[in-house]
């Protein structure tokens, strides 16, 4: 018993270090709990079915908006969604990354599928044509343009570099700057899943 009121007693500062003084939770992301943006969208996934937030239901869901060719911003974002997931355990598997792409012209569907799966087996990758890319981005007050490269032809895409991310009932709730980090990251995660709905 006095072990047990020991381990209570090391604990509290912990829980509470999560909290604010008036109870909300302490984010490493910006919270934007209750945004007019960002609610939602229907795209495809890489095997042609329409995906949603919904399909998400239960899990936080992370929303990044990149492409396959980006040399650094989206393979980090990616990777550091994985290693969060790693850090929460058994945890980890309620937490869903999305990745959107914003350059569907040169990100076929086989090649997204690729790509998302070298992070993590169930990563989901969407990919809409032009329209339904830029209402997606518009929905999210993304930014995307395509840039001209240095040789005839080629070209990169200019983007947001940051993650929007869902509460288990499909509730906006943080927005996620690149570089945060995988721990940040994980923390936060922990808190929206040990959230009362």
């Amino acid at each position: 018993m006095l072990r047990r009121s020991a381990l209570l007693t090391l604990a509290a500062p912990l829980l509470l270090a999560a909290c604010a003084p008036d109870g909300k939770p302490q984010f490493k992301a910006v919270d934007i709990t209750g945004a007019d943006y960002a609610k939602g969208f229907s795209l495809p996934d890489a095997d042609g079915r329409l995906r949603t937030l919904q399909d998400f239901r239960g899990k936080v869901a992370i929303v990044f908006f990149g492409y396959t060719q980006c040399p650094d911003v989206c393979p980090t974002t990616l990777a550091e969604i994985a290693d969060a997931k790693k850090l929460l355990g058994a945890d980890g598997a309620r937490v869903q990354g999305v990745f959107i792409t914003v350059d569907p012209e040169r990100d076929t569907p086989e090649l997204l599928k690729a790509y998302v799966a070298s992070f993590g087996p169930d990563f989901v990758a969407l990919r809409g044509d032009a329209a339904q890319t830029a209402a997606a981005a518009k929905e999210f007050k993304v930014y995307y343009k395509r840039v001209d490269g240095k040789t005839p032809g080629s070209y990169f895409m200019e983007h947001t570099a940051a993650s929007f991310i869902f509460d288990p009932q499909g509730r906006i709730r943080l927005y996620s700057r690149y570089g945060t980090g995988a721990q940040a990251l994980a923390d936060d995660l922990k808190i929206l899943l040990n959230e009362k709905a």
